[in-house]
């Protein structure tokens, strides 16, 4: 294939992103939800399907849907019903899925992702709805028989829906990126996707770009991290233009990502037109989001990553870079808005957080940040009015202060450091010049490189200890004034 005739081509892409609800209990059942438990001991009657059994809605998990699309700017549905999937699902007991069909809980919306290049898109959403996770299935290598472990089964999920509308592999990697965030945001889902809590499945499909109709469309499954989405999207868009290219018919099928070898590989074919004979659940009422419930829930909901992301750099004036840093982390975020109520230094406080605080964070592998809010804003503050200067701050101060509920001035006094006020500061200049009067001659007569000099004295005499662009200020208007 000539490298030319990629540029001849447009790469289409709908990504469908399972997220597991962090409710304590299944979706339709009191069984545990917990991560890393024996096989088949988060089970009970419902799990297992028996005879006779009733499930029953889990109100935590339509609120936690509710969040999500009130967040993606869906339209809530205020009557909802579940359905029958019918399916094989050696891994639901029951033999078919409660999922949501013709009613979904969020219908619409868009997400607005920011690109490498600063850009905004949005992605336009289908839907998303509700429904029960099934349970895994475990092949043996070693075996010919596959293990069923049931605890995942009934795992409240949210199914998120975009329309095909994705033209490149950063932007599906952006929008599962900001997805991520949304969901830390607003505690719903840890988004771990090695554990399985985020999954992702991406329609890809590539179209002549003067062509209306859009090419055959092969679903890439087995992928557990966002990087390895966009490296199944690349690979499959090149394959789909080489089977083009060669006059090859693409077949639509679900195909399997290998991530070693960096490529897909065909799982089975799929039909034109899957026949799940959907039909409402018999044993779950129909459902309403009442008008207040709703308005509840639009109060409680947080900040968006991408409105914190706007705030950051309207308000506080950051960079891009600093607020893309800052916001990826909701601890971090959170932390720099609270530090920045107690000092106006806003750059200065997400230098400290992005540098030292999380090299500690990522060193250590800690979540919990190792100073708080007031010991940050009176080091910023101290560094800023030039009583301590920036590497002090960061050799001797910082590593005594973090992990102590010690203030600044306990840890300035437990290792000796003076606070160099500016009255300080003029003192030990005054003394300086006073200790070298021909040296302030030699300088009045316009031997200007001597204030090195003069600078090194100071920093002698208050240990290293002084803000030096302070002090350099302070030390040419003294001698200026003396020259005068």
């Amino acid at each position: 294939m000539k490298k030319e005739a990629n540029t001849d081509y447009q790469l289409v892409v709908g990504l469908e992103v399972h997220i597991q609800l962090s409710t304590e209990s299944k979706l339709f059942a009191s069984d545990s939800t917990a991560f890393g438990q024996p096989p088949n001991t988060n089970v009970g009657v419902i799990t297992l399907a028996h005879p006779g059994i009733m499930p029953k809605l889990n109100k935590k998990a339509v609120e936690y849907a509710i969040r999500m699309g009130l967040a993606c700017n869906c339209e809530i549905s205020r009557y909802c019903i579940f359905d029958r999937k019918n399916y094989f699902y050696p891994d639901l007991p029951k033999g078919f899925q409660t999922t949501q069909d013709k009613t979904p809980i969020c219908i619409g919306g868009e997400i607005p992702v920011q690109l490498k290049d600063n850009s905004v898109v949005s992605i336009k959403l289908n839907r998303i709805h509700l429904e029960e996770d099934a349970g895994k299935s475990i092949h043996d290598e070693e075996s010919n028989d596959s293990l069923i472990d049931l605890n995942r089964a009934g795992v409240p999920l949210i199914e998120l829906v975009t329309e095909p509308v994705i033209g490149s592999s950063e932007e599906a990697m952006a929008l599962l990126t900001e997805i991520r965030r949304i969901i830390r945001y607003l505690n719903i889902c840890d988004g771990n996707m090695e554990q399985g809590s985020m999954r992702c499945d991406a329609n890809i499909s590539v179209k002549k770009k003067n062509d209306s109709q859009l090419g055959k469309k092969v679903e890439v499954k087995n992928m557990n991290s966002i990087r390895n989405v966009g490296r199944a999207i690349e690979f499959e868009m090149k394959r789909q233009i080489q089977c083009i290219e060669n006059n090859e018919e693409v077949i639509s099928e679900t195909r399997l990502f290998d991530a070693i070898a960096e490529k897909t590989s065909s799982m089975r074919t799929k039909e034109e037109l899957n026949d799940y004979r959907y039909f409402p659940e018999p044993d779950l009422s129909p459902f309403e989001v009442s008008p207040e419930w709703l308005s509840e829930i639009e109060k409680q909901m947080p900040t968006t990553p991408y409105e914190l992301r706007a705030k950051f750099a309207n308000v506080y004036e950051l960079s891009d870079y600093d607020a893309t840093v800052l916001i990826d982390n909701k601890e971090l975020a959170t932390f720099f808005e609270t530090v920045c109520e107690k000092t106006h230094h806003y750059k200065q406080v997400a230098n400290w957080i992005i540098g030292p605080i999380k090299s500690v964070l990522n060193e250590h592998k800690e979540e919990r940040i190792p100073l708080t809010a007031d010991q940050l804003a009176d080091l910023v503050n101290a560094i800023a009015s030039g009583a301590i200067n920036s590497s002090v701050a960061t050799k001797k101060i910082f590593p005594e202060l973090i992990h102590q509920a010690k203030s600044l001035a306990e840890i300035l006094n437990e290792l000796e450091l003076p606070t160099n006020s500016q009255e300080d500061i003029s003192d030990v200049i005054l003394h300086v010049m006073s200790t070298f009067p021909d040296e302030v001659k030699a300088y009045q007569n316009g031997k200007k490189n001597l204030i090195g000099m003069f600078m090194g004295e100071v920093m002698k005499k208050t240990n290293g200890t002084a803000d030096p662009k302070r002090t350099n200020e302070l030390l040419r208007d003294a001698l200026e004034k003396r020259t005068n």
